[in-house]
């Protein structure tokens, strides 16, 4: 009886000293357009998204760390082959390239500051938080200082076409809790199913990550040729050049009575 209750003693200091886990932030995430259609006279799109931040308990925190949130919008993964040309004799020839297995088609980040006052360099790369942290997985075991310059080229490419931005302070955050930011999407997007990934941030630390899908898909006659080019391939060919040599024909019917 001594033994037992010397070990209750002993073991009531270690149940006393255990503290309760510690509840974090939810994201209450929401889009403007769950379906974005993409027809003939298709400019592109402006995405909002805004959501709320719930703090256990529903009060905020009183420390003075400033509250952040980031924003990545990120089209499917394709596989891209990236050439770089070389000046030979006056003529612009490709010379090397790299594939890249698994990159955006698209990627848009747009945060409360820029990027690098919120994280630090190594969560940045976990999370692939801006456009040097993206993580391209080439196909090649091509050296480092190869593969560096292929991705900031390739970056830079996709930069150009208005498919990779990154935008800081364009996120507003209302009284701690509510915010709300603009995704601009280009006419030039590819279809597909994106992901828009919303990041809690506060002190340096990630505290919640949300996920929403959204769908961009071509509608009307362009779905049509579309979804004609991707089961039926074979008599999407023969039908596309029977047509071109009927267009062909008509052209040089008229050209001759005119």
């Amino acid at each position: 009886m001594r033994s037992r209750a010397a070990l209750a003693l002993v073991s009531a200091p270690l149940l006393l000293g255990q503290s309760k886990p510690v509840s974090k932030p939810v994201l209450v995430p929401d889009v403007s357009q769950r379906q974005i259609e993409i027809a003939y006279s298709f400019t592109g799109a402006d995405l909002l998204l805004f959501g709320a931040i719930l703090y256990p308990g529903g009060r905020l925190p009183d420390d003075d760390a400033p509250t952040d949130i980031v924003v990545v919008v990120k089209g499917p993964t394709q596989s891209i082959l990236v050439r770089e040309k070389e000046k030979i004799a006056g003529i612009w020839v490709n010379a090397s390239r790299l594939r890249y297995r698994s990159a955006p088609s698209f990627y848009g980040m747009v945060s409360s500051r820029p990027i690098n006052q919120v994280v630090d360099g190594r969560t940045r790369a976990i999370y692939e938080l801006g456009l040097d942290s993206l993580q391209l997985s080439p196909a090649s075991s091509a050296p480092q200082d190869e593969q560096d310059r292929f991705a900031r080229g390739l970056v830079d490419l996709k930069r150009r076409s208005g498919l990779y931005y990154e935008q800081p302070n364009a996120v507003e955050i209302s009284d701690g809790v509510l915010y709300r930011a603009r995704v601009n999407i280009p006419a030039r997007v590819p279809v597909g199913r994106f992901t828009a990934e919303t990041f809690l941030i506060r002190d340096r630390h990630v505290l919640a990550v949300a996920t929403k899908d959204i769908d961009i898909r071509k509608s009307g006659f362009e779905r049509f040729v579309a979804r004609s080019a991707q089961r039926s391939s074979i008599a999407y060919g023969l039908v596309a050049v029977a047509l071109s040599v009927l267009f062909g024909w008509s052209a040089g019917y008229i050209a001759r009575r005119v």
